[in-house]
């Protein structure tokens, strides 16, 4: 895949490594568009007129022939940033133009910002903030938002800027809007069990930009203590799901899913307990691939390059 690579002897070594690209000098490539012969050598070859080396190629396709296409490509290319502009404008013009692409280019110097929101359950936001402050998670956790003070120490624990914004029937449209300022320069919303459903419209200002956690029992299990109903109900397995956050609530496109086998000598608490575990970790895992973008949706489906 790299073919300008080229072999260089001890007594240069020090000479040729201002030209080896830094880990800085990375972005990422997403691409989606109808399946046809040629697109990845239109790719490679555009990447290697610009002196930049592959260093990992993940495709897929929804069928032998005429079906979806998608791809994820990371190059590394020194001096990158200063570039980066003019790379896209080039292929833009050349080969997304003429293989109708819907693409996008991630410079991976810039780490993508997060917003997040939550009410009083601790377990998902907290468990994203130990992941950030680890370095676990690649990204800039810029602030949370909750409509109840109770997190406000927990978080400010971490170093994160809290915002209280309650929310009631009555002042809906004002709290969603000042949330929507609080957020503004965040590519990315989280919900860490956020207790609050949008509207359509705070939703459509952050298209395919919003992830959810739930519990998997959905729709059967809807309303108040799920893992109460679940007891009740004798299930054998839970779980949790994190998802795009879309108008129609809890339908949107699916990034990450797990479970859990239960028995009956496995009470509500302990039911509860397990939920949340798993809960924390798909969340985890969902925002981790987004930030990296891992993720290309495809109506109401993802491809997930993990």
């Amino acid at each position: 895949m790299s073919d300008n690579t080229k072999t260089t002897s001890s007594s240069n070594t020090a000479s040729q490594s201002k030209q080896i690209p830094s880990f800085t000098d990375t972005a990422t490539l997403l691409i989606k568009c109808k399946d046809q012969a040629g697109i990845v050598q239109a790719v490679s070859e555009f990447i290697h007129r610009y002196g930049a080396n592959i260093i990992t190629l993940d495709q897929y396709s929804t069928a032998h022939e005429g079906g979806q296409y998608f791809m994820r490509l990371e190059f590394a290319l020194a001096g990158l940033s200063d570039i980066i502009e003019n790379f896209e404008a080039s292929f833009a013009h050349t080969v997304a133009k003429r293989h109708n692409m819907d693409w996008r280019l991630h410079n991976n110097a810039t780490k993508t910002k997060v917003g997040i929101l939550v009410s009083k359950f601790d377990h998902a936001l907290l468990d994203l903030l130990w992941r950030h402050q680890r370095g676990l998670l690649d990204c800039e956790i810029t602030c949370v938002v909750s409509n109840h003070p109770d997190l406000r120490q927990a978080v400010e624990n971490f170093g994160i800027t809290f915002h209280h914004v309650p929310v009631t029937k009555e002042n809906k449209v004002e709290a969603e809007e000042q949330i929507h300022k609080l957020m503004a320069g965040n590519d990315l919303l989280v919900l860490a069990r956020y207790m609050q459903i949008l509207s359509a419209d705070f939703v459509k200002r952050w298209p395919m930009q919003v992830i959810n956690i739930h519990h998997s029992f959905l729709p059967a299990f809807v309303g108040a203590d799920p893992y109460r109903q679940a007891y009740d109900k004798g299930v054998k397995l839970i779980g949790a799901t994190a998802h795009y956050v879309t108008a129609e609530l809890d339908q949107g496109p699916i990034i990450e899913q797990d479970v859990h086998r239960v028995t009956h000598r496995q009470g509500v608490t302990e039911l509860r307990a397990i939920g949340r575990d798993i809960e924390r970790n798909v969340l985890a895992r969902a925002v981790n691939w987004h930030v990296q973008n891992r993720v290309i949706v495809a109506g109401n489906k993802t491809v997930v390059f993990n």
